[in-house]
């Protein structure tokens, strides 16, 4: 597999001292080691985490602040988390969807959505919603234009344990009709993101707000934790097989760690906005069915999803999304 893309050592000493920035699922993973750099940076880093206990924790591991909790299976929880971040700030500089569930059985979020499509993308998409007033102030107030960054995935694209493109099922994006399939729905989701990020794009001039999907790749994490268990077992064994085959696809090379995982997102907030491309996918290498994705690009200059991922679609999903989540 190619060397992971990793950010010039310039970007990761600018002062960021003064800026504000809001990362979902920042006590594990990509999410723990985004907050942890741009706290190195001087940044203040607010981790938006489900957890209490685990976000405090992560917080006071990496210096960051945590306000209060964030269920993303809860629109309400969604809705507090921001009335209490807009209560103590009055800055935004950029706002990175990280937190994410991948391939869990079937069951429905607090307001009824399925989880993976209501998690992934509809309550990110109510926080980004809520919180681009102040992104689009602060950009006013800073004469820079604030990042949104959507963690998205190659899944948003074809990849070569399912074979064709992921696609938004409009006509049941809930799998009520249809028999749940768990990679199918984390597609759907992952391309949602991808869309969020488009549609943003077009809505919100660069000026103001830049909104990009990333990859991170295939990262060493409890991301996989679902696919796992049903894999291997939830016992003993299975976890000791699960830990292995992690170890040895870390050392060949086709999973990486955290702080890698971290790069693409950490190059989208960095990076000098007349560098970025808004409304592009910034993909680590990944397991991409087409070869020419496969090394990744900052930004990809090919799209990922030529059936699915339309100015249509993402046009069509804002609408759906808003009315989803009450807009």
């Amino acid at each position: 597999m190619p060397t992971p893309l990793r950010c010039e050592p310039n970007l990761l000493e600018k002062d960021l001292q003064g800026q504000v920035i809001i990362v979902t699922g920042a006590n594990s993973g990509c999410g723990l080691e985004t907050a942890r750099q741009l706290v190195k940076q001087r940044a203040t880093v607010i981790l938006a985490c489900r957890n209490k206990e685990r976000g405090e924790a992560a917080a006071k591991d990496v210096g960051g602040e945590f306000i209060a909790t964030l269920n993303l299976a809860s629109l309400a929880s969604v809705k507090e988390f921001v009335d209490t971040f807009l209560s103590k700030y009055d800055r935004l500089d950029a706002l990175v969807n990280n937190a994410g569930i991948m391939a869990c059985p079937y069951e429905k979020t607090e307001d009824g959505f399925e989880m993976q499509f209501g998690s992934n993308h509809l309550a990110h998409f109510y926080l980004m919603r809520l919180l681009t007033p102040l992104l689009l102030k602060t950009a006013e107030t800073t004469g820079k234009p604030s990042r949104f960054v959507a963690l998205s995935s190659c899944g948003a694209s074809s990849i070569g344990m399912l074979g064709g493109y992921a696609e938004i099922h409009f006509d049941d994006l809930m799998w009520e009709k249809t028999e749940y399939h768990e990679m199918k729905a984390y597609q759907q989701s992952k391309l949602a993101n991808y869309l969020h990020a488009m549609e943003a794009a077009r809505k919100y001039p660069a000026e103001k707000l830049i909104s990009v999907a990333v990859h991170p790749g295939w990262v060493q994490s409890n991301l996989d934790v679902h696919m796992v268990n049903k894999s291997l077992g939830e016992g003993v064994l299975g976890r000791f097989l699960a830990n292995l085959f992690r170890k040895i696809f870390l050392w060949k090379g086709d999973l990486i760690t955290a702080v890698d995982g971290a790069q693409t997102t950490l190059y989208c907030v960095l990076e000098d906005s007349d560098k970025m491309e808004n409304g592009a996918f910034y993909s680590q290498f990944g397991i991409y069915s087409d070869p020419d994705l496969q090394p990744g690009g900052w930004p990809l200059k090919k799209t990922i999803n030529p059936e699915n991922a339309t100015t249509e679609n993402a046009a069509k999903l804002w609408t759906i999304s808003d009315e989803l989540v009450g807009l």
